[in-house]
C-alpha cells in the first residue's frame, strides 16, 4: 500500500506541475493572477486528519471526514482497461478521500461541504481540533447535494451549524426536487432545516468573501466548483485522481452524466494549469491538495 501511495503522490504532483468578504455580487470577476504555488508548505498533523496552509492571505485547512483508509474500488470506474489499470499499479484500488475544506479569510469561516455525517466521521474532530465550534461557521459552500458532502449538516435532525449562511446552485437545487420521493428526501430534509439560511446562486456569481461559483455539471445537475484567490474547490471532479488524470475520459458510476463530467473535468485541469491554481478536491487522496 505504501508503494501504491508513494506512486500516486508522485503521479500527482508530475501532473500538477505539468498544469504548471464582502457582499454579494451577481456577475463574477475571475481573476487572472497566477502564482508559483511550488513553495507552498502544507503542514499535516500527526494523525492525518488535518492540514493546512497559508495561501493568498487565508487559511486554507483541509478536514478529512473518512475515519479509515478510503480505497476506490475499480468497479467504481467499469470504463478502465487492465492496461490502464496495470500501467498505474492500481491493482488494490485507487486510494482516495471524503474530505472538506475550511478557509479562514476576511475574519470569516467558510465550510465546503459537510462530509458524510456518519457515526465515525471526522469533520467534527477535526473541528474541535481546531478550537472551532460548529456555531462559529459562517459560510457553508456546498458542490452538490449527494449524501457524503451534506450528511453532515444534520445530527439527530438537527441543524449542525446553526448560524451557517448556507449556498447551494439554483440549478443543483431546482433538479433535486424534482427527483423521485426516495431519492430527494435527505436534501429536502436538510434544506428545510437551514431554509431561513439558503441561498441559491447562479453560475457564475460571486459569494461573500470574493469566492467565485463555477459551473462543473455533468456528476450532478448541478455540481459546483469553487475560486477564492488560487485555490479551486472541485468537488468530486475526481473520484480517483491516480487514475483520471492520466485517463480523464474514464467516469466513476456515481456520474450523473458522463460526457458531461469529461467535459468538467477536462476543462478544470486545464483551467487549473493555465492559472497555477492550488487544487482542492472532495476525493483525492491525502491531504486532499493538488498543487
Amino acid at each position: 500500500m505504501k508503494n501504491i501511495i508513494a506512486k500516486i503522490e508522485v503521479l500527482m504532483m508530475v501532473s500538477m506541475l505539468l498544469l504548471g468578504c464582502t457582499g454579494q455580487s451577481k456577475q463574477s470577476k475571475e481573476k487572472s493572477a497566477k502564482s508559483d504555488t511550488a513553495d507552498i508548505q502544507v503542514q499535516q498533523n500527526d494523525n492525518k486528519l488535518l492540514s493546512t496552509m497559508e495561501l493568498d492571505n487565508m487559511k486554507v485547512t483541509w478536514i478529512r471526514d473518512n475515519a479509515n483508509d478510503r480505497i476506490m474500488p475499480l468497479s467504481l470506474f467499469p470504463d478502465a482497461t487492465k492496461a490502464q489499470i496495470d500501467s498505474l499499479s492500481l491493482q488494490a484500488g485507487v486510494p482516495a478521500s471524503v474530505s472538506t475544506f475550511l478557509v479562514e479569510k476576511d475574519g470569516k469561516r467558510i465550510l465546503f461541504d459537510a462530509g458524510m455525517g456518519a457515526p465515525d466521521s471526522k469533520l467534527p474532530e477535526g473541528l474541535k481540533a481546531l478550537n472551532i465550534n460548529p456555531s462559529e461557521i459562517d459560510y457553508l459552500y456546498i458542490t452538490h447535494f449527494h449524501g457524503d458532502h451534506i450528511g453532515g449538516m444534520m445530527k439527530d435532525g438537527v441543524p449542525v451549524f446553526p448560524n451557517a449562511q448556507v449556498y447551494v446552485s439554483k440549478v443543483e437545487y431546482d433538479a433535486w426536487m424534482k427527483m423521485p420521493a426516495d431519492k430527494k428526501s435527505q436534501v429536502e430534509n436538510t434544506m428545510k432545516a437551514y431554509k431561513d439560511r439558503i441561498h441559491q446562486f447562479a453560475f457564475g456569481d460571486t459569494l461573500p468573501c470574493d469566492v467565485v461559483a463555477m459551473e462543473a455539471a455533468g456528476h450532478t445537475p448541478g455540481h459546483t466548483v469553487f475560486r477564492t484567490g488560487n485555490l479551486l474547490v472541485i468537488g468530486d471532479l475526481m473520484h480517483g485522481a491516480a487514475l483520471q488524470l492520466k485517463y480523464p475520459e474514464i467516469c466513476a458510476t456515481y456520474d450523473m452524466d458522463k460526457s458531461g463530467a469529461v467535459k468538467s473535468r477536462k476543462h478544470y485541469v486545464q483551467y487549473a494549469r493555465e492559472n497555477g491554481l492550488v487544487i482542492a478536491g472532495m476525493h483525492l487522496p491525502v491531504p486532499a491538495f493538488m498543487k
